[in-house]
């Protein structure tokens, strides 16, 4: 009786072992694609995995893009400001969809994540320069960017709305290489989470700064810099020989001259003196806000 449960279950191992080295399954397990989908596609292929994955890539493709194409038009007003670091080069980004619900789905976040890193790659092939580099996109610059699959950023968006069923938008990115004398800092708020595989952030504000220093800045300096920067929204850096701070604190629009939030005793512009830091350049995001206003226009590099 016993060896009789033994041969049973030994056999039914043979069968799973098998099965789970079917052509069928293997299919299933790269693509993630239904059971359905992955059986016609081996059939039109005679069981090439290969060209049957392929197909299936083919198919999603047209999909995404005829639903993408069906979507188009409808608002984008959520999204994901995406910040992401490498060494010397930063992008920052933002990627709109049409519920907050979406902006936290695993598939958006990932297409935010490949969006930065698209944007990476098209800044790290610019030349090396003694000068900051700062590359500004729109939606169709940034479309035709490639990704690291080797495809238009409008392709792998359609893929990325057939899978999440909104429309969505790339709307607008800044990316910047800088020499070593500068170091790029970043983060994006609130309570920044990673998108993706541990190296792009993301949030509903995101902000990209770069520092000159001429003693090392600890990592709490460079977090409260970039949150000063998130939540005092400062149009330019500001210069003390050419400006002139605001009357009303409550209006001050250039960062040396604002309060700062960690001690509203000083002002910026004495923490960076003391601290011996200038911050030279910087761009700040939130989604979905007027570009066009004067409230929200580019940060100026400090001269």
């Amino acid at each position: 009786m016993f060896c009789r449960q033994i041969v049973r279950q030994s056999l039914n191992n043979i069968r799973c072992y098998s099965a789970e080295k079917s052509p069928l399954a293997l299919l299933r397990k790269k693509t993630g694609y239904s059971f359905v989908n992955c059986k016609k596609a081996l059939e039109l292929h005679n069981n090439d995995v290969t060209k049957a994955e392929q197909w299936l890539k083919e198919q999603a493709q047209a999909m995404g893009w005829a639903k993408a194409t069906k979507l188009e038009g409808r608002e984008t007003a959520q999204g994901l400001v995406g910040v992401v670091l490498q060494k010397n080069i930063g992008a920052l980004i933002e990627v709109n969809c049409e519920t907050d619900f979406v902006a936290r789905n695993e598939k958006f976040q990932q297409f935010v994540d490949l969006a930065s890193k698209a944007c990476l790659k098209y800044v790290s092939g610019l030349p090396e320069s003694d000068l900051i580099s700062r590359t500004e996109f729109q939606a169709e610059s940034l479309k035709n960017l490639v990704s690291s699959n080797n495809k238009k950023l409008a392709d792998e968006m359609a893929l990325m709305i057939g899978s999440v069923g909104e429309n969505a938008a790339l709307r607008r990115a800044v990316c910047f290489k800088v020499p070593q004398s500068v170091q790029l800092i970043g983060m994006a708020y609130p309570s920044p989470n990673v998108v993706a595989d541990n190296e792009t952030q993301g949030g509903s504000i995101g902000t990209i700064v770069g520092i000159r220093s001429q003693t090392e800045v600890t990592d709490e300096l460079k977090k409260n810099l970039c949150l000063q920067v998130i939540g005092s929204n400062p149009l330019k850096v500001g210069n003390k020989e050419q400006d002139k701070p605001a009357k009303d604190s409550d209006d001050e629009t250039c960062l040396i001259f604002q309060e700062y939030v960690f001690d509203p005793t000083i002002k910026v512009g004495q923490l960076l003196e003391e601290r011996q830091i200038e911050i030279v350049d910087y761009q700040r995001y939130k989604c979905g806000e007027n570009v066009d206003s004067e409230e929200n226009v580019s940060a100026a590099t400090a001269n």
